[in-house]
């Protein structure tokens, strides 16, 4: 069903006023042409009427007001005419360009240049004379004029809707990266705080648990050792995350950050962690003389191999810890193996996430992540967590 929409408040004051000053400019006898059809002034309040009633539809109907714009424009022509008649044509003609459809603001100035064009040079075969030239240029100012300025104003108005459309595309995507970034330092602090904490907790609940259910005051007094060292290393290495996080500004990998170098000392620690438990740990290195390696692969290797000695610590039986690191050109490899089977004795609760944390390391880097079961020769289990992290020169920037 047609319906028609309120008139915009603008139109509605362009009406009135355009009636206004035709009914004004009708009292005080003042008409555009003589010597037409209908001599008598009121009949020229009849086109005036109607196209004071189409500006009301110059925004939610702009062709359709053009259309019979335009055919009271002729009847007006026919009478003594209006100033007020003429001007408020020349602002629907402005208006079908402004508000109407893309095909008609291009086919509205073809078109009014044409009428002007054939208009003019009608009149000049008809009346070869400057009177002639003057009605094209008087068709031109009502007609092409106000569809080029139309035009003007869509084609700016259209510009900076287009320019805001890609100032809100930007500040999305603006959103969406802060977003992620936010997130992507979430996960990093966790991974973090994660293998900061898991290894000396896990010690921790462990012979927290054999110093209560073993009544010996030797075996007590050295889980207590145990356990204090592991809270002093574990809130130191808290105090160096928390001063890190502190910063602002700091460029490039942080200077405090764990290294393979320190491999040596993780090794003996998670040893003298784990020896109540059985468990005996080896480190097997050949990078020493291969030359420096990028700091986020030393961070990730590093950070492999405790989270790896930690589930050793957690799930292992009893049996050698081993772990490997081999280089080449490409690659470092990451190695640590444990014995896969049932101990006696407490145990630490997983959830697994140190595997997810490792996994996400290695993703990062662009490298490789197995972490599974093994068979080995004397039908028994081996669980082996295999890290490839690609070391070329210039992969991870300056």
């Amino acid at each position: 069903m047609f319906s028609i929409a309120r008139p915009h408040r603008d139109d509605v004051i362009l009406a009135s006023v355009g009636l206004s000053g035709g009914l004004f400019l009708w009292l005080v006898g003042i008409h555009v042409q003589n010597g037409r059809l209908f001599e008598a002034p009121w009949v020229s309040l009849l086109p005036l009427a109607v196209i004071s009633a189409l500006e009301l539809l110059r925004r939610s109907a702009p062709q359709t007001a053009l259309a019979v714009g335009t055919l009271a424009l002729v009847a007006d022509q026919f009478t003594v005419g209006s100033l007020a008649t003429l001007l408020m044509f020349t602002d629907l003609v402005y208006a079908a360009v402004l508000y109407g459809t893309p095909a008609a603001a291009r086919r509205i100035p073809v078109t009014t240049l044409l009428v002007t064009v054939a208009v003019t040079a009608g009149f000049i075969a008809w009346i070869p004379s400057a009177d002639a030239l003057l009605i094209g240029i008087v068709t031109g100012l009502l007609s092409f004029g106000p569809a080029l300025t139309g035009v003007s104003v869509r084609n700016h108005r259209d510009a900076a809707e287009s320019a805001r459309l890609r100032a809100d595309q930007t500040a999305l995507l603006a959103e969406m990266d802060r977003v992620q970034a936010v997130t992507a330092e979430r996960s990093r602090m966790a991974r973090e705080l994660h293998d900061l904490v898991a290894n000396h907790l896990s010690a921790i609940a462990i012979h927290s648990t054999a110093a209560l259910s073993i009544d010996e005051p030797g075996t007590s007094r050295d889980a207590l050792g145990v356990i204090r060292r592991n809270s002093v290393d574990g809130l130191a290495e808290m105090r160096r995350l928390i001063g890190l996080l502190r910063e602002s500004g700091a460029a490039g990998p942080p200077s405090a950050a764990p290294t393979l170098a320190s491999l040596d000392a993780l090794v003996g620690q998670a040893g003298a962690n784990s020896a109540s438990s059985g468990l005996t740990v080896t480190l097997d290195d050949d990078c020493e003389a291969a030359g420096p390696l990028p700091a986020p692969v030393e961070l990730a290797a590093y950070r492999i191999v405790q989270e790896s000695l930690t589930n050793a610590l957690k799930h292992a039986a009893p049996g050698p810890v081993t772990v490997r690191l081999r280089r080449s050109r490409e690659a470092l490899l990451v190695e640590v193996s444990s014995v896969l089977g049932d101990r006696p004795g407490p145990r630490a609760p997983g959830s697994g996430a140190g595997l997810v944390g490792m996994r996400e390391r290695v993703a990062l880097l662009g490298g490789t992540f197995e972490a599974g079961p093994e068979p080995r020769g004397d039908d028994g289990k081996t669980w082996r967590v295999r890290a490839g992290l690609p070391v070329a020169e210039g992969a991870y920037g300056a």
